[in-house]
């Protein structure tokens, strides 16, 4: 299998665990708060990763420095990350909700084209702003542009995602694999985020079978397995934007996974916007570079 199609193929396989994300968030938040929700789902992962880890015998942090790092990105990356999206999608739709995420893409790329000096052509550019335009097609469709706080911490969540996108290229230029990468920040975001375990455990108490399942879910799919496979893609893969422009199909697939779980039918501007997205990353990955 050629490397570019291996990238691509990760790429996809974390899209379509992240996108199943938003809507069992907002299954999992009738019950749990954003913060126990964050924790137990940090938890969940951290264990999983855990035990592959041991398993695949992965090597401790070469420094001390590189334990401090591997704190921020746990901290930018899951502990922040999931208390911001937890609290921004309480009072958004989840397709709404992974259209704000998806800005990320347009975030990374003009960060990384100055910090790595990654570069992207024109016809690259144009099809980044392309998806973005999709992007907004889907959020103005109604012409109606309606600010909550849901947005701005959820905008908020986009923003510290992109720092942890740009920590994991350096981790990878100081030969730590993806697994190794996921696993230790996965493991100090869910010690960044253990004040709330208390929290947690007393709602877990509580919570009923699908409640559980959710969480597990969260944990072991959206946050472990979809790091672990967007950890590889970024290994491998020659720029940044190569795989975070994938982030621009996830607010489609959320949109139709929310359909499957009984949300409202979206209005056309989710299709139009969506066959804008595709469009935009199909001409970025075929032309852009």
């Amino acid at each position: 299998m050629q490397r570019k199609t291996k990238v691509y193929l990760l790429a996809l396989g974390t899209i379509f665990f992240w996108a199943s994300a938003f809507p069992l968030t907002k299954i999992a938040m009738e019950h749990y708060s954003p913060n126990a929700l964050g924790f137990l789902r940090c938890l969940v992962a951290a264990v999983l990763l855990v035990i592959i880890g041991l398993i695949q015998k992965i090597h401790l942090p070469h420094t001390f420095r590189d334990v401090l790092w591997f704190l921020l990105s746990g901290a930018l990356g899951f502990a922040l990350y999931m208390v911001l999206f937890n609290t921004g999608i309480q009072t958004l739709s989840s397709a709404t909700s992974s259209i704000i995420v998806a800005t990320t893409p347009i975030m990374t790329a003009v960060v990384a084209s100055r910090l790595y000096h990654e570069h992207i052509n024109r016809v690259g550019w144009f099809a980044i702003l392309l998806a973005f335009a999709g992007v907004l097609i889907v959020l103005l469709w109604d012409g109606v542009f309606s600010i909550n706080v849901g947005l701005i911490w959820t905008l908020c969540a986009a923003v510290v995602f992109c720092a942890y996108n740009l920590l994991t290229r350096k981790f990878s230029a100081k030969g730590y694999s993806a697994l190794e990468i996921v696993t230790y920040s996965m493991i100090c975001g869910a010690i960044l985020l253990s004040v709330f375990a208390p929290e947690g455990i007393a709602q877990v108490r509580t919570a009923t079978t699908p409640q559980m399942l959710a969480v597990l879910y969260l944990g072991a799919m959206p946050s472990a397995t979809s790091y672990l496979l967007w950890g590889n893609a970024m290994a491998l893969a020659e720029k940044t934007s190569d795989v975070t422009n994938f982030m621009f199909v996830t607010p489609l697939l959320s949109t139709v996974m929310a359909i499957a779980l009984s949300e409202a039918l979206p209005n056309a501007g989710t299709f139009l916007g969506g066959a804008v997205i595709i469009t935009g990353i199909v001409l970025f990955n075929l032309k852009g570079k």
